[in-house]
């Protein structure tokens, strides 16, 4: 989680907020585009860009987190954000996460420590296209939690990933 925030941290310092003219779908669009390249990568076994995997995983958490800021806040107008407001919102929606992630955690009693990370990437993927579909229903459902909590279980497959890759490191 310290890493998602210190890479946030610091392209906030960078550039703004200049997400925030992003659409809903435009978010969760980026956030495939993440999960598909690992997932691709993991097929071939061909990094060609050699970016590392982890920073994608960072990527997924982060724009899932602007996701659900921009969920917060309404319309997308492109309106930048207070530096101490953004930080503010994103450890809100992180920390919102974590709570949930432990919950889960203890309910299932840690399953994911024995889930494999090209698993947790199909499951993000899949996450993934049931928000693109609830976006394309203009967010109308019958049963489902809704978008926000896709993006919540997206932001925590991520952060599983990332514990994960660290231990296999060792």
């Amino acid at each position: 989680m310290a890493r998602c925030r210190d890479l946030y941290e610091k392209k906030t310092r960078d550039y703004g907020t200049s997400w925030r003219v992003l659409r809903l779908p435009s978010l969760t669009d980026q956030i495939f585009i993440k999960a598909n390249r690992i997932r691709s990568i993991e097929d071939s076994g061909e990094n060609r860009v050699g970016e590392d995997v982890e920073q994608e995983f960072i990527a997924m958490v982060n724009y899932a987190v602007m996701a659900l800021i921009q969920q917060e806040l309404g319309a997308s107008d492109g309106s930048d954000l207070p530096y101490e407001r953004a930080m503010e919102l994103y450890d809100k929606h992180l920390h919102r996460a974590a709570r949930l992630m432990l919950d889960k955690n203890h309910d299932y009693g840690e399953a994911w420590r024995m889930m494999r990370v090209e698993s947790m990437v199909d499951l993000i993927l899949m996450k993934l296209l049931r928000i693109k579909q609830i976006e394309d229903n203009q967010g109308q459902t019958l049963v489902s939690e809704g978008v926000e909590g896709g993006y919540m279980d997206i932001i925590n497959y991520a952060l599983f990933c990332l514990i994960r890759l660290d231990e296999a490191k060792g």
